[in-house]
Order: structure tokens, then C-alpha cells, then sequence
């Protein structure tokens, strides 16, 4: 919520400004839409391929929708279902627990994988291996975010140029300098909303939100091998403090 209230307010401020100082209309510019917009996903484009393309819209939206997990919220999580491991003593207990941990997968494999019985050593490398596969997906998104950042403005500047040309070429003729005018700066303009109002601050969001869920993910970890090992949760508690931000660390046993 705070992506899209951030965003919108943003795009509310500037659009405030444009309709209190005149017509909003002289901003509107199809020549500039073309080479800032369209240009900016063409060059972009070139750094990826169409396969990445296609699935980065949906890593993105899928990260900030569910990558946002709170740490101690998820500790708290890991260290109930540790309790209970140890106080049942039962794998069957933990496998009725996996249809409710369908929103979060990463924690299900990690319980799956103590159901089915693998050693510590193996949840251990298949889970990291899984947090890094997701980890490099995520920064690939980043990654594109951060080029289309740095190509909007650069294609804004091309735009400029464009209408510069455009307008030292018709000196002799007033009628045409206006509209070559009007595409010099409203590319500039383009580019920077482009660039500042949506590639750079969800560039910025999206790299949080993959250092979140990867240090969830090591929680998860860290859990599940514990409750294969059969360790007392409160081991387990100060296991996870050590990789908790101070301001996030819990205190679950009293």
C-alpha cells in the first residue's frame, strides 16, 4: 500500500501543479510519449531478453505484494511451529500443519522437507539454493527497473534535441517553433516523471523487499533445521535474534 499510496500522491502533486497553472492539456505531447515512453522500454529491452521481459511485471507485483513480510512477525511463526514440533514430538502434526502455510511457500518447503525426513545438512543446501534462485530473479527486476531509470532520462534528452532541431530548422517560420518547442521540453519532463516518480523509487522498493524476504527466508531456514534436529525452541530463539535487526529481535519465551 505504501507503493501505490507513495505513487499516486506523487502523480496528485504533479498533476495539482500542471491544472493550477494552466492548461493541463499543453502537457499532453504524442511525439514526446512515443520517443520518451516508448523509447525508453525499447532501449531497456536490449539489456534483457523477452522471456525476462514477459515474467518481470509479474516478479515485480508479486514482490511487493507478498515480499513485505514483517521479520519478528515470521520469527514468532517459525518458533510456534517449532513449540508444537516439540511438544508432540510427531511429524504427522507438522504435515497437517502445511495447508496453512500456503501463503507463504518458502516456509512450506522448508516443513515439507522435515516431513519427508532429510537431514539437516541437505534442507540446508536445498533452501539456500531455492533463496538464492529467488533472490537472483528478484535483483534481475531490479536491474531492469535501475536501466529504465537511466534510459528515460536519456531518452528525454533525445527528445529535446529532437525539437531543437526541429525549431532552429523553422526560424523562418514562427507557427512551427511553438510545437518544436513543446516537444524539447515536455520529452525533459517526461523522462524525469518517468525516471523519478516510478523506475528509480520501485528500483529502490523492490531491492528492499528482496533483502526482506531473503532474510525471512534464512528464519525459515533456520527453523526447519531445527526442528529436525529436535532442538529446544529457545535455542532456536536466540538463533534467529543473531540474524534479526535489533529493533526487530523477539522475545516469545518469557
Amino acid at each position: 500500500m505504501s507503493t501505490l499510496f507513495g505513487m499516486l500522491a506523487a502523480f496528485l502533486l504533479v498533476g495539482g501543479a500542471i491544472w493550477l497553472g494552466g492548461s493541463p492539456l499543453a502537457f499532453v505531447n504524442l511525439q514526446g510519449v512515443l520517443i520518451v515512453v516508448l523509447g525508453t522500454f525499447a532501449v531497456t529491452a536490449i539489456s534483457f531478453r523477452i522471456q525476462e521481459m514477459i515474467t518481470l511485471p509479474v516478479n515485480i507485483w508479486q514482490l511487493l505484494r507478498h515480499g513485505q513480510r514483517d521479520p519478528s512477525e515470521e520469527a514468532i511463526k517459525v518458533l510456534k511451529i517449532a513449540v508444537e514440533s516439540r511438544k508432540h514430538n510427531d511429524v504427522l502434526m507438522l504435515e497437517k500443519l502445511l495447508p496453512r502455510l500456503k501463503d507463504t511457500p518458502f516456509l512450506a518447503q522448508a516443513i515439507q522437507l522435515v516431513v519427508d525426513g532429510a537431514e539437516p545438512d541437505e534442507i540446508e543446501q536445498i533452501l539456500r539454493r531455492e533463496a538464492s534462485t529467488a533472490s537472483s530473479r528478484h535483483m534481475r527486476a531490479v536491474d531492469f527497473l535501475r536501466r529504465a531509470g537511466d534510459v528515460a532520462p536519456a531518452m528525454g534528452l533525445i527528445g529535446t534535441l529532437i525539437g531543437l532541431v526541429r525549431m532552429l530548422g523553422n526560424l523562418d517560420n514562427p507557427a512551427e517553433i511553438g510545437p518544436a518547442m513543446a516537444v524539447a521540453l515536455l520529452t525533459t519532463f517526461y523522462g524525469a516523471v518517468l525516471a523519478h516518480l516510478v523506475f528509480i523509487p520501485l528500483a529502490a522498493k523492490t531491492e528492499h523487499c528482496t533483502d526482506e524476504e531473503q532474510l525471512v527466508n534464512n528464519l525459515y531456514s533456520m527453523g526447519a533445521n531445527s526442528i529436525r534436529r529436535k532442538e529446544n525452541p529457545r535455542r532456536l530463539e536466540m538463533l534467529l535474534n543473531t540474524i534479526l535487526p535489533p529493533a526487530k529481535r523477539v522475545t516469545f519465551f518469557k
